[in-house]
């Protein structure tokens, strides 16, 4: 099997040798080609030309949920295929590393390598839903490219934390829980909607949801982890279903420590709940509209401001070796 293995040299967790070590280990069992990624985007180019050459068959991603989302953006470029285009597989190197969980894989490299290797000898694989987000039509926000995500989205709350934290690490500070943290308190003491949401859900066929304070867009479950802990805001998300909507209508001190207390105690069975949770499992297509623009993330990618987003789950988008 002819493979590319793209590399992330700023990921979190891995080192020169490590990396050294994974590249030894794949070249083994494949014919492997492998690319250092120098900017952003880089891997998403890439995997766009992986996927239009013809020739690769399986392109491995070595990095964070950010590297992965541009290699799953590079492979989808032209759309799904799972049968026509290059296989993914995933060797975490982020800090966090929520995708690869997510798909069961052991959160060190070296295991997560071992894994793979298991999987490729035993041709294993499954194919996975995913999530795409493209510009409303009608508004502003309609020229904006379409983006694939992996496992989450969100406007709102939760985007500003991520935007808070991408400022931090341009800086210098290294990504850990601790800083999350942090900035999950300063974005609340910042955050001028607690008490009145402007975010309007719109699906086919149903009432505006309107009011929102932040929506959360889950493509799998555990939505995120702090360390070893998972926390599940959708738990009913899969990818083998559409996308699943988490949200909340009140961001009010009591309200806003009642929903963080759910979420850390949260459990594959329950989630955020109450008067003013909302929680929507397996829709296919809407669209979110904010009365203010709001920060928006993808994978723990800040992508700026945005008033209007629509979104559609695609089952079967891309097959992945696990």
């Amino acid at each position: 099997m002819r493979a590319l293995l793209v590399v992330n040299p700023a990921a979190t967790t891995t080192s020169a040798r490590t990396r050294d070590v994974l590249t030894r280990a794949l070249a083994s069992d494949l014919k492997l080609e492998v690319a250092t990624t120098g900017y952003r985007g880089h891997a998403r180019d890439l995997a766009r030309q992986a996927a239009e050459g013809g020739e690769i068959e399986l392109v491995v991603a070595l990095g964070g949920d950010g590297t992965v989302n541009e290699v799953v953006n590079g492979l989808l470029h032209s759309g799904p295929d799972p049968e026509g285009l290059p296989a993914l597989a995933v060797v975490p190197g982020g800090s966090t590393n929520v995708f690869a969980r997510a798909l069961g894989l052991p959160n060190d490299v070296v295991e997560a390598t071992g894994a793979l290797l298991d999987a490729l000898r035993e041709d294993s694989s499954r194919t996975v839903g995913l999530g795409l987000v493209s510009g409303t039509p009608g508004t502003e926000d309609e020229g904006v490219p379409e983006r694939w995500f992996t496992f989450c989205a969100g406007l709102g709350f939760d985007a500003g934390v991520v935007g808070r934290v991408e400022a931090q690490r341009e800086h210098g500070r290294k990504s850990t829980h601790a800083l999350y943290i942090r900035q999950v308190a300063r974005q609340f003491l910042g955050e001028p909607n607690r008490h009145g949401g402007t975010i309007t859900l719109e699906r086919p066929g149903e009432a505006p949801i309107r009011g929102l304070a932040l929506a959360i867009i889950c493509n799998t479950t555990p939505w995120t982890y702090l360390g070893n802990r998972p926390v599940y805001a959708s738990p009913e998300a899969s990818f083998d279903a559409a996308l699943d909507v988490a949200a909340l209508s009140k961001l009010s001190t009591a309200a806003a420590a009642r929903y963080a207390t759910q979420l850390l105690r949260s459990t594959p069975e329950r989630g955020p709940h109450g008067k003013h949770a909302v929680a929507l499992h397996d829709l296919t297509d809407f669209t979110l509209h904010s009365q203010v623009p709001l920060p928006f993330q993808v994978d723990g990618d800040h992508l700026g401001l945005r008033t209007s987003a629509t979104f559609t789950g695609v089952r079967r988008a891309l097959r992945v070796m696990v």
